[in-house]
């Protein structure tokens, strides 16, 4: 069966949701792109207006992704003011409903009076359709979709959580087309969610998306097959990894804002030679680090790619910048159309 001719790629970041509507009968350069304030900033506005205006405030809708609207969140109630969240909605804070109530926050089935309702969901097509609506374009029927999920986890680390899955995916083979889902594993509540609001869609991890999408630069696919490292620099998340052909050999993921260049210089030389600790990641309060046993430190995967909105901070380590189509922004979302056409979802 033939893959459909049209696919919105949405990949969500905590900062922006960076979006393409791909149709494979135009150049990609003149389909139509947006990079828009993510969900997550939106719904942290809001909040933020509720607490100006003197309201408590309700959440309802999806699980979606927290930082800047837990963060919001958080200052409402250090003001004084009241926070209620739906079971669903609730888990954008923490999985585990006790923690939640632990941090202020009323779970609750129905708004109480008074509170200001406020949405919550990763990706609403009812807005983007009303904005795509005035320059008379049609949202099409196939979609993927990019998310950052730590998956879901009552106990222990979510860092360890999640870099368990890292961890598997490696030992498993490390091919980059395992990292697009059809399938969604079911620990991966916040991928669930996206593909409950949006049914059919295709998913992949953000870090996942970056990676296939520096790949459309010509100049990282050159040193593909002789392998190199990838470096996505994201606004809360920096992964790195070694790819050789389709296989991913090790990687590591950090959070940002714990970055620095000389750390990150230090981190990507130490996973290209094959010495990167895990322990050392995981104390300074990074994912972790995981390199195959197998891995031939000797080649060093001598050419380092690196994308992501906060790429500046690779600046002057003589990596080459990743720039797909000629727009760095839109890396995660050229990588989710590839992974698509890859699978035959669209042509």
């Amino acid at each position: 069966m033939a893959g459909a001719s049209r696919v919105l790629a949405i990949d969500v970041g905590a900062g922006t949701q960076d979006i393409l509507l791909y149709e494979s009968d135009k150049p990609i350069e003149n389909c139509v792109k947006m990079i828009l304030p993510s969900q997550t900033s939106l719904v942290a506005g809001r909040i933020r207006r509720a607490m100006a205006e003197g309201h408590d405030v309700f959440l309802t809708g999806n699980l979606m992704g927290g930082g800047p609207c837990v963060s919001a969140m958080k200052r409402h109630i250090r003001a004084g003011f009241s926070v209620y969240a739906t079971p669903v909605a609730a888990k954008t804070i923490r999985d585990n409903p006790y923690e939640v109530q632990e941090m202020g926050v009323h779970i609750v089935e129905e708004a109480p009076a008074g509170a200001v309702a406020i949405e919550t969901r990763d990706v609403n097509l009812d807005s983007l359709q009303r904005a795509l609506d005035l320059f008379d374009i049609e949202l099409p029927e196939c979609y993927a979709i990019a998310v950052q999920d730590h998956g879901e986890t009552l106990k222990g680390s979510q860092r360890r959580f999640r870099f368990q899955h890292w961890e598997r995916f490696v030992e498993a083979g490390g091919h980059i087309s395992s990292l697009a889902y059809r399938e969604i594993p079911a620990y991966f509540t916040r991928m669930k969610a996206v593909r409950a609001d949006v049914p059919e869609a295709l998913l992949m991890d953000t870090g996942s998306a970056a990676i296939w999408g520096a790949l459309c630069d010509p100049a990282v696919a050159a040193h593909q097959e002789e392998g190199l490292a990838i470096v996505n620099v994201g606004n809360q998340h920096t992964v790195g990894v070694l790819l050789r052909g389709e296989r991913v050999w090790g990687l590591f993921e950090h959070h940002t804002v714990l970055l620095t260049t000389e750390k990150l210089a230090a981190y990507v030389g130490a996973l290209r030679q094959g010495t990167l600790s895990d322990d050392e990641i995981y104390a300074g309060h990074g994912h972790g680090a995981m390199i195959h046993a197998d891995y031939p430190p000797d080649s060093f995967f001598e050419f380092v790619a690196v994308t992501g909105p906060n790429r500046r901070m690779a600046g002057g380590l003589g990596y080459y910048m990743a720039v797909p189509y000629g727009d760095m922004m839109l890396s995660g979302a050229f990588g989710l159309v590839a992974a698509a056409r890859r699978l035959g979802l669209v042509e």
